[in-house]
């Protein structure tokens, strides 16, 4: 069967296709590129599609899939795998802002940062945390603790 001549749905390129390659889209597209940024938001807003049903779909279907036990058997599977560099996590969220939320009796606000007093990634005593309201101040910490500590900003 020939190819058809059809146009990119983004740069409007022609293109060929087979007719069965039609039938499965109602759009087609030159190159991945293409259709990657047909389908981002960034790029072109008035055509992105954001499907709200998924979320619910997944919920009533799935609802045995991630239970707290299907959420503690993958947790306690990949405990241990890591080069132990990094930031701890529980189900996901670092562990050390879950110790500030429990230490401010909140939760913490978007921009808020923690951070370890000692250096320690892995040491999450309570003692050891400090919460800024932003990367700034955060930032500005550091600054004053290096002129402090050397002499000299870096």
């Amino acid at each position: 069967m020939p190819k058809v001549k059809v146009c990119c749905s983004w740069c409007g390129a022609e293109i060929y296709r087979y007719p069965s390659q039609l039938s499965i889209s109602k759009h087609s597209f030159c190159s991945s590129a293409c259709r990657s940024q047909f389908i981002s938001k960034n790029t072109n807003p008035e055509g992105y599609t954001r499907h709200e049903h998924l979320s619910e779909y997944n919920k009533k279907h799935n609802k045995e899939r991630m239970t707290l036990e299907t959420r503690t058997k993958l947790r306690n599977s990949r405990l241990g795998k890591g080069q132990g560099l990094t930031y701890t996590k529980v189900f996901g969220v670092h562990e050390h802002r879950i110790v500030a939320e429990k230490m401010l009796g909140r939760p913490l606000k978007k921009g808020e940062v923690v951070h370890h007093i000692d250096g320690n990634k892995r040491n999450n005593s309570p003692e050891n945390l400090m919460v800024f309201s932003s990367q700034q101040e955060h930032a500005a910490w550091h600054a004053k603790e290096n002129v402090e500590k050397r002499g000299d900003a870096v």
